[in-house]
């Protein structure tokens, strides 16, 4: 076995008729040290048909089948009996670039430090257009996420904080697993390469995520991360004395109106969005 080798993570639940699609862009990869473990997380369609063709075509191609659990369980399934010193999560519906494994391996190499390598993407499906990704930054992270789940990683980083949370249970579990593995440091590498193309459907999970699923979602996060909250913006104290002074100054007219909004969105949110 390569020490290079990369397991790509393939979950499948009611998405037989894009695995066709999701498999073949994995085959296609200029990097041939890789693996594929398909994981049938108690789907109903024919996904165990569409998958054993891709076994007879290909042997770096697996499959299992488990009880449903939902997406973190799934991957963490695949994850758990994955041989490869990287991994790569792929949602079934979704496809990569010919040179994205290529590329990430070849930044592993260069920069030991890095923990996370991920690219530019595209959307298509119900919608075609450049996913414009904001810029990585740890400060923004805590705010929101800016990198797909189809980011390479050592299967190390995933050992340390216990894989993807199972408790995420309504989504935005790649949110949560990249601020446990990213928060206490390490480097994060973004390729000048589009090789992520992430399908639009018109009734994706996140667009169907009720008020009272984000409100846990969120509250779930800033529980578990509340080292790394308090670490990156303060105490809830000190963020509110930053907010009332804020307020003031603005009701007094001591700071114009661009410099507001600048100083509230650097406090909250790391970000600028006017020259000084």
């Amino acid at each position: 076995m390569s020490v290079n080798l990369v397991s790509v993570i393939v979950p499948c639940y009611n998405q037989a008729q894009y695995l066709d699609e999701c498999l073949q862009s994995i085959l296609e990869q200029t990097y041939s040290d890789w693996e594929c473990i398909i994981v049938n997380d108690g789907s109903p369609d024919n996904t165990k048909e569409i998958a054993q063709k891709w076994l007879a075509k290909d042997s770096r191609f697996k499959y299992v089948k488990k009880e449903n659990g939902g997406l973190s369980s799934a991957r963490n399934y695949g994850i758990n009996i994955a041989i490869g010193k990287f991994i790569l999560p792929l949602d079934a519906d979704d496809r990569i670039g010919s040179e994205y494994l290529e590329k990430s391996i070849a930044v592993f190499k260069k920069e030991s430090w890095t923990k996370l390598v991920y690219c530019k993407a595209e959307k298509f499906g119900a919608e075609s257009a450049v996913w414009n990704l904001p810029e990585f930054s740890l400060d923004s992270l805590g705010y929101f996420n800016m990198i797909f789940c189809s980011a390479l990683y050592r299967k190390s980083e995933w050992e340390k904080v216990g894989g993807y949370d199972v408790n995420m249970i309504y989504g935005l579990e790649d949110w949560e697993f990249w601020i446990a593995i990213l928060k206490n440091g390490g480097g994060v590498k973004q390729l000048d390469y589009i090789g992520f193309y992430y399908r639009i459907k018109n009734n994706s999970m996140i667009r169907e995520l009720k008020a009272e699923e984000k409100k846990y979602l969120f509250e779930y996060i800033s529980v578990k991360h509340a080292d790394f909250y308090v670490k990156q913006y303060g105490s809830f104290m000190a963020l509110n004395k930053t907010f009332q002074d804020y307020k003031k100054d603005c009701s007094e007219g001591i700071i114009g109106r661009k410099k507001a909004l600048n100083l509230f969105l650097k406090t909250f949110f790391g970000v600028s969005l006017f020259k000084n």
